[in-house]
């Protein structure tokens, strides 16, 4: 599995400074589909206001198809946040998006689920698009594909 963000790589810098841009982790996805090494891309997370558009999440979907991935774990266009981390988060958005805050207080309150108010439609778009490329795209069936490789502990040696 690999999370994808953004597919803007400004954008991604400012989200997740510590990690390797979007464009490197495709063509990680690229180099594990030439090995024929099947892989999830976690879609998350979706911050509303930020990157819930449409724009990053069909760049975000045409690197995935481009790199064969097998599927698409994706919760919903939104993002959770809870009471200890809110604190961290709402001063991350004071840094990077002045007034931000404001509307995330304004709109979600102290609520745990931030869900999009585009929710539904990129949804819509993220299914069908998933569906036309024969993707995998529901999460009970991302699950059961990925219940299907073998325990790697299982076949660890015992000293005892």
């Amino acid at each position: 599995e690999m999370t994808l963000t953004t597919y803007d790589e400004a954008l991604c810098a400012i989200l997740e400074p510590k990690v390797c841009t979007t464009r490197a982790r495709f063509e990680v996805l690229k180099i594990m589909a030439e090995n024929r090494i099947p892989t999830v891309v976690w879609l998350s997370p979706v911050l509303p206001f930020i990157n819930d558009t449409e724009e990053n999440l069909r760049g975000i979907l045409r690197y995935c198809f481009d790199a064969g991935v097998k599927g698409i774990l994706c919760f919903g266009i939104g993002t959770t946040i809870r009471a200890g981390d809110r604190e961290y988060f709402y001063a991350a958005l004071d840094r990077h998006f002045p007034g931000l805050r404001r509307q995330y207080e304004h709109t979600f309150g102290n609520a745990y689920v931030c869900d999009s108010s585009d929710s539904g439609k990129l949804m819509e778009i993220f299914h069908t698009e998933c569906a036309a490329r024969g993707v995998l795209h529901d999460v009970d069936g991302i699950f059961r594909f990925l219940d299907e490789f073998p325990d790697p502990a299982a076949d660890q040696l015992s000293l005892f």
